[in-house]
C-alpha cells in the first residue's frame, strides 16, 4: 500500500475525532481561550466554504468534492509514486477534502473550531481538514517548483 494513502487516512481520522469532540463537548458559539487575544477553540458550523461563501450549496460541494477526490487519486496513482513532495501534498488534499465531505454528507454542515486573530483581524474559523487542504496545496506548489527547477537544469 502506498504511504500517502495512510497519511490521508490519518488526517481524516484526526479531523473527524476533533470535530466529534467539539460537537460532543462544546455548545455552538462557545469559545475557549488558548492564547487570549490570539487563538481560541470556538464551536462553529459552516454550510458553505471558506469565509462562508456559497452557504447552503450542498449539491455543488458534493459534486466538486467527488471530482476533486477522483482527480487527486488519479494524480496520486499516476505521478506521486516518484515525487515525495507531490505525494505528500496530494495526501493532505485528499484527507482534507474527505474530512469536510464527511461532515457535509452526514451533518449537512462543516464543524469548524480553530479561531485565530491576526493583527486584530478575526481570521475565518477553520478545522483540521481545512488546514490539511492548505498545507497540501503548499506542498504541491513546492513539488511544482522543484520539478520546474529540475527541468531547467536538464535543458
Amino acid at each position: 500500500m502506498y504511504w500517502y494513502y495512510i497519511i490521508a487516512l490519518f488526517l481524516i481520522g484526526i479531523d473527524q475525532l476533533t470535530k466529534w469532540l467539539v460537537v460532543r463537548f462544546m455548545e455552538i458559539g462557545e469559545s475557549i481561550p488558548i492564547i487570549d487575544g490570539l487563538f481560541y477553540l470556538t464551536s462553529h458550523r459552516n454550510q458553505g466554504a471558506a469565509w462562508g461563501i456559497l452557504q447552503g450549496k450542498m449539491l455543488f460541494f458534493y459534486i466538486v468534492t467527488i471530482i476533486v477526490i477522483i482527480g487527486v487519486v488519479y494524480y496520486m496513482n499516476k505521478f506521486a509514486k516518484n515525487d515525495k513532495w507531490l505525494a505528500l501534498g496530494l495526501s493532505f488534499i485528499l484527507g482534507g477534502a474527505i474530512g469536510n465531505f464527511i461532515d457535509r454528507l452526514f451533518r449537512k454542515e462543516v464543524v469548524d473550531f480553530f479561531d485565530s486573530y491576526i493583527l486584530n483581524y478575526n481570521f475565518p474559523i477553520f478545522n483540521i481538514a481545512d488546514s490539511a487542504l492548505t498545507i497540501g496545496v503548499i506542498f504541491v506548489i513546492i513539488a511544482t517548483i522543484i520539478d520546474e527547477r529540475k527541468k531547467g537544469k536538464t535543458k
